[in-house]
C-alpha cells in the first residue's frame, strides 16, 4: 500500500460521525416570495380520501384544525387535492368546480377556511390532465398555467401543490412517466412564473415524485419539493422515504424545504411508536407537516393518541426551529437495525433520532461522539414522557419500543473528544483517572493532549505517567507541564474506556482532549478484482476522490486487498469508511419492494459485516448520464476482524455475499475506502 493517503479522524470522531456522509451541497437561491421561512404545516385531502373530496369533508377537517386546537400549534394550510373539477374547461377556459361535490364554488370554501384563520390551498397539475383515474377526467394546467394561477389568485388561494401526471408531449401524455425525455423543470418554472405574475403571494409546492432530482433546481422556484415517489400505507415505505432524502438534506433552508410526502398519522396503517418515528423524523428532516388523516366527518375523527402526536410541541418545534437546518444521516448498524439522524437547533442545542428498525422491544445507546457531544448538559426525551436527564457523559440509553425513535433534545456540556476533570475523572492521590472515554476504533494511534490547573504557579520539572484501560503498561514523559502535554495513548472501540494520569507532582488536571488516529485510503484501484465484477473511469470531478469504481458487486464479483498491519494497528474492530455510489431510485418499485438501497458484504479476515446503503446521487440520472451513480457517499461502518490470525495482514473482501437469497442481488458500487 506504499503511497497510500492518511488523513486525521478528528473531525469524524470530535465533531459528527458520518457527518459526511454526503458532501454538502451548495445552497441554491431560494423563491423570492418571502413564505414558509419555517417548513408549511397544515392539512391535506389525499391520503385518507384520495381523489374524491367534497366540500363537507374539507370545511369539517377545517373545523377541526381548530377545535382541536391544531391550528394553535402551526397546522395552517387546508388543501384540496385531485378531484375537485371536471373534465373540461369554462366557456372562457377557466377551471371551474364540480358543482355536485362543492355547490357553494371554491371562492366560498376558501373564504370560510379563511374566517377560520387558516390558509386556502388548491391542486392542479403540470400536465394535460390531473393525478387521477377514473371518470371524470380532469383537466390540468399545461398550456394554460397564466390563466389559471390568475384563477387561483382570483380565489385568493395561499398555496398551490403542482403535480406531473399527464405532462409529457413526446410520450403520449402517460399517467405518470418515470423516465421523461425532456426535463420537467421547464414546466413548473412556467407555472412559478405566472404565480409570481399575479402579485398575490401563494406557497408553490412542487410534485414531480423526485424524478428529475429537483433539489438541483426547485429552490430558485418553489417553496416545497417532493423528493421521492408517494408515500403508502406501510410500514417500509419510512425507511425508503428517508434513504431518498439521505443526499439531499443539505439542500433544505429557510423558504426551501424538502417534502417526504403528507403524513399517514392517524390512518390506522401504523401503530403508535411507528407514528411516533414517522413523526420524528418528517420533523427534524424539516419536512413539510401535512396532516393527511380524517381529523373529524361524519363517519370518523381522529383518535386520542394519534392527535397527541401531531400536536407534540416539542417535535413541532424541531421542526419550526428558527435556525432552520435539516438533520442529517449519521450512523447506521445494518445487522443491529438501529440508525441514528441529528442536526442542530437554535440556541446551540441538538436534535438526535435513534430509530429502532427491528420488530422488537430493547435497550439502545445513543454515543453522544456520534453527534459531536462529548457532555450533554441536558437531555431531554421528548417520547419517553418527557424525561430530563442532567451531566450526561459519552453515551445516553433507553428501553425502546419495535419500531420506535428515541427522540432527543441535547445541550451542549463539551463537544466531542473533550473531556473535564470535574465531570470525568476522579482523583486519588497523585492519580486522576478519567472514566466514559469514547473510542471510535481499535488503535495504539490516538493523541491526548493535558491540560494542567495550575494556577499561577510554573514548574521546570515533570514527570507524567499514563495508563489506559487497553494496556498493562504505563507510559512514562518527563516534560514541562506549563504548556499543554500531547501523548500517544491505546483505546478500544468502545464507550468505556479509562484513562489513568499519575503526576509527580500531584498536579491538577484541568481536562484532557483526544484525537483519533489517522486514517489510510485504500482507493478501489488498489483492488483485484474477482468473478463478474468490473471497474468504470468516472466523470471528471466524479466518484471522489478516485475518479474510478467497481461495479458489478454481487454474490459472483467482488474486490479484494491485503492490507500490511503498521505499528499502531490494534486487533480488534475497527472504523471504516466506505466511499461508494448508489443511485437505485425506487420509482416504479415503490408501491411493491422498493428500498432506496443497495447492499455490500465487507469481509475482514473471513469476518463478515453486512452494511446497507442509501442513494448517494444528488443529479438527474435522465440529463445527465452516469452522473447520479456517480456521486459519491460515504458510509461509516465499525468492522470486526482485523488484527486476527497470525498473519502480518488483513484480507479484506469487498462483495454482496446473501445477495442471492434475496437481500438485494446487485450491490452498490466501491469507489474505495479509509481504515482508521
Amino acid at each position: 500500500m506504499k503511497g497510500a493517503a492518511a488523513r486525521s479522524l478528528s473531525a469524524l470522531v470530535f465533531g459528527s460521525a458520518c457527518a459526511r456522509t454526503v458532501e454538502g451541497a451548495f445552497l441554491k437561491p431560494r423563491a423570492d416570495n418571502g413564505l414558509v421561512l419555517t417548513p408549511p404545516m397544515g392539512w391535506n385531502t389525499y391520503n385518507h380520501y384520495a381523489c374524491l373530496p367534497n366540500e363537507t369533508i374539507v370545511l369539517s377537517n377545517a373545523q377541526a384544525l381548530v377545535d382541536l386546537g391544531l391550528n394553535d400549534v402551526g397546522y395552517y394550510y387546508v388543501t384540496t387535492d385531485c378531484g375537485w373539477t371536471v373534465s373540461e374547461r369554462t366557456d372562457n377556459g377557466t377551471l371551474t368546480w364540480n358543482a355536485s361535490l362543492f355547490p357553494s364554488g371554491l371562492p366560498e370554501m376558501g373564504r370560510k377556511i379563511h374566517e377560520l384563520g387558516l390558509g386556502f390551498g388548491v391542486y392542479s397539475d403540470a400536465g394535460v390532465q390531473m393525478c387521477m383515474n377514473g371518470l371524470p377526467n380532469q383537466t390540468g394546467s399545461l398550456y394554460h398555467e397564466s390563466v389559471d394561477a390568475n384563477t387561483f389568485s382570483a380565489w385568493k388561494a395561499d398555496l398551490l401543490k403542482y403535480d406531473n401526471c399527464y405532462s409529457v408531449k413526446e410520450d403520449g401524455y402517460p399517467d405518470a412517466d418515470y423516465s421523461p425525455p425532456s426535463p420537467i423543470s421547464p414546466r413548473m418554472t412556467t407555472m412559478a412564473s405566472a404565480l409570481k405574475a399575479t402579485g398575490r403571494s401563494i406557497m408553490f409546492a412542487i410534485c414531480d415524485w423526485g424524478v428529475d432530482f429537483p433539489s438541483a433546481w426547485a429552490p430558485k422556484i418553489g417553496n416545497t419539493w417532493r423528493i421521492t415517489n408517494d408515500i403508502i400505507p406501510a410500514w417500509r415505505t419510512i425507511a425508503r422515504i428517508i434513504n431518498q432524502a439521505v443526499p439531499q438534506t443539505s439542500y433544505a433552508g429557510p423558504g426551501r424545504w424538502l417534502d417526504l410526502d403528507m403524513l399517514e398519522i392517524g390512518n390506522h396503517f401504523f401503530n403508535e411508536a411507528e407514528e411516533q418515528t414517522h413523526m420524528s423524523l418528517w420533523s427534524i428532516i424539516k419536512s413539510p407537516l401535512i396532516i393527511g388523516t380524517a381529523l373529524k366527518d361524519e363517519f370518523t375523527s381522529i383518535s386520542k393518541n394519534s392527535l397527541a402526536i401531531l400536536s407534540n410541541e416539542d417535535v413541532i418545534g424541531f421542526n419550526q426551529d428558527s435556525l432552520g437546518v435539516a438533520a442529517s444521516f449519521r450512523r447506521r448498524w445494518t445487522e443491529d437495525e438501529y440508525e441514528v439522524w441529528a442536526g442542530p437547533l437554535s440556541g446551540g442545542r441538538t436534535v438526535a433520532a435513534l430509530v429502532n428498525w427491528r420488530n422488537k422491544t430493547r435497550s439502545l445507546a445513543l454515543d453522544l461522539p456520534d453527534i459531536g457531544i462529548q457532555r450533554a448538559a441536558t437531555v431531554k426525551s421528548v417520547w419517553d414522557n418527557g424525561t430530563k436527564s442532567s451531566n450526561v457523559l459519552t453515551w445516553y440509553g433507553e428501553s425502546v419500543p419495535a419500531h420506535g425513535t428515541m427522540l432527543l433534545e441535547l445541550s451542549m456540556g463539551s463537544p466531542a473528544g473533550t473531556y473535564e476533570a470535574s465531570h470525568f475523572a476522579y482523583t486519588k492521590g497523585n492519580r486522576t483517572v478519567f472514566e466514559n472515554v469514547y473510542g471510535i476504533t481499535s488503535s495504539k494511534g490516538y493523541a491526548m493532549s493535558i491540560a494542567f490547573d495550575l494556577q499561577k504557579k510554573t514548574y521546570s520539572k515533570h514527570m507524567l505517567a499514563v495508563q489506559t484501560s487497553c494496556e498493562s503498561g504505563w507510559t512514562t514523559n518527563h516534560t514541562s507541564p506549563n504548556t499543554v502535554i500531547t501523548v500517544p495513548i491505546t483505546l478500544d472501540a468502545i464507550n468505556n474506556n479509562t484513562i489513568t494520569l499519575e503526576s509527580s507532582l500531584s498536579l491538577p488536571i484541568k481536562y484532557i482532549s483526544i484525537q483519533a488516529p489517522n486514517g489510510t485510503y485504500y482507493p478501489s484501484t488498489y483492488f483485484a478484482l474477482t468473478g463478474s465484477a468490473n471497474r468504470t473511469r468516472c466523470h471528471q470531478d466524479l466518484c471522489k476522490p478516485v475518479g474510478s469504481k467497481i461495479g458489478n458487486i454481487s454474490p459472483s464479483g467482488g474486490a479484494s486487498i491485503s492490507m500490511p498491519r503498521g505499528p499502531s494497528d490494534r486487533a480488534g474492530p475497527k472504523y471504516v469508511e466506505i466511499d461508494f455510489t448508489n443511485n437505485d431510485i425506487a420509482l416504479s418499485t415503490s408501491w411493491t419492494n422498493g428500498t432506496n438501497t443497495r447492499n455490500l458484504t465487507i469481509a475482514v479476515n473471513e469476518v463478515t459485516t453486512r452494511i446497507e446503503l442509501p442513494i448517494s446521487g444528488r443529479s438527474s440520472e435522465l440529463f445527465s448520464p452516469g452522473r447520479g451513480w456517480e456521486d459519491t457517499g460515504t458510509f461509516g461502518v465499525l468492522l470486526d476482524g482485523f488484527g486476527t490470525g497470525k498473519k502480518t495482514s488483513d484480507e479484506v473482501i469487498v462483495s454482496n455475499i446473501g445477495g442471492e437469497h434475496g437481500i438485494q442481488p446487485q450491490g452498490a458500487e466501491f469507489v474505495g475506502m479509509r481504515v482508521f
